[in-house]
């Protein structure tokens, strides 16, 4: 087998593995909102057909640089990631995936801000936006370029940063349930997590949910840090104890490039 092809097949699998795990998350939790909330996604099976399509779009787009750089270090010793749990104390083991969580935070709140530029808008970040309002499906439903922005954020971060197989699961895990969950339309989150002062720095979907309906603001991914410091917060919305969905169905979508300005940059 050849150098290009190894690294192919592996670029593939990775795409497979992103996929199922976009379908068998987001269905669950799209399964656990019918139950939770019926008719909360009535009349939105159109918009779910939208948002898968461009999800599995993206997954190829996140198994490619994802593929490369686990074949790298499968083979050649690539990035810095470590298997010898004795490499380091254990205390770094919770401490990386801290470190991977704040570095991932940053680069989605600044790409995300960075998004919401007018022309960028219009160009890329509108896709995500259509979903109106977003449901389980729609973690993933970016335009390629927005997908590109997410797709090489981890991939950068195991040349950076010290990590462990097992702390690295766990960064994947908690980013592809925080994605999911911030979408769903509702909140499965205890309120200590939302409300409170913890709450005051932890983004759930009570956070999230007002981006997708003010556009201008609440940015952050994990946590409200950059929001807050920069002045973007827009505080969190009450559908935690009673679902409301909030579609638009007199004038359709408003013109998101310009709702979606961010005077700031």
């Amino acid at each position: 087998m050849t150098l290009a092809i190894a690294i192919l097949f592996s670029a593939l699998a990775m795409t497979l593995i992103v996929g199922v795990r976009y379908l068998i998350v987001s269905g669950a939790f799209a399964a656990a909102t019918r139950a939770r909330h019926p008719g909360l996604y009535a009349g939105l099976d159109p918009q779910i057909r939208r948002e898968i399509g461009w999800s599995l779009a993206s997954a190829a787009i996140y198994g490619v640089p994802a593929g490369i750089v686990a074949w790298g270090w499968q083979n050649r010793g690539w990035t810095l990631i470590y298997r010898d749990l004795n490499a380091f104390p254990l205390w770094y083991l919770p401490l990386s995936v801290l470190l991977y969580l704040a570095a991932h935070d940053s680069w989605f709140y600044w790409t995300h801000r960075w998004m919401h530029r007018p022309r960028l808008f219009r160009l890329a970040h509108a896709v995500h936006h259509a979903s109106r309002p977003p449901t389980a499906w729609a973690a993933m439903a970016f335009h390629p370029i927005e997908a590109l922005t997410g797709a090489v954020a981890i991939p950068l971060l195991v040349f950076l940063i010290p990590i462990h197989p097992t702390a690295l699961a766990v960064v994947l895990s908690v980013m592809t349930v925080m994605g999911v969950t911030n979408h769903m339309g509702w909140e499965m989150f205890p309120a200590f997590m939302w409300r409170g002062r913890l709450g005051a720095w932890l983004i759930t979907a009570s956070h999230h949910q007002r981006h997708h309906e003010q556009y201008g603001g609440n940015y952050g991914l994990y946590f409200r840090f950059w929001d807050r410091l920069c002045g973007t917060d827009r505080g969190i919305g009450d559908f935690g104890r009673a679902p409301v969905r909030k579609k638009d169905r007199a004038g359709g979508d408003r013109d998101g490039a310009a709702a979606g300005r961010d005077p700031g940059l």
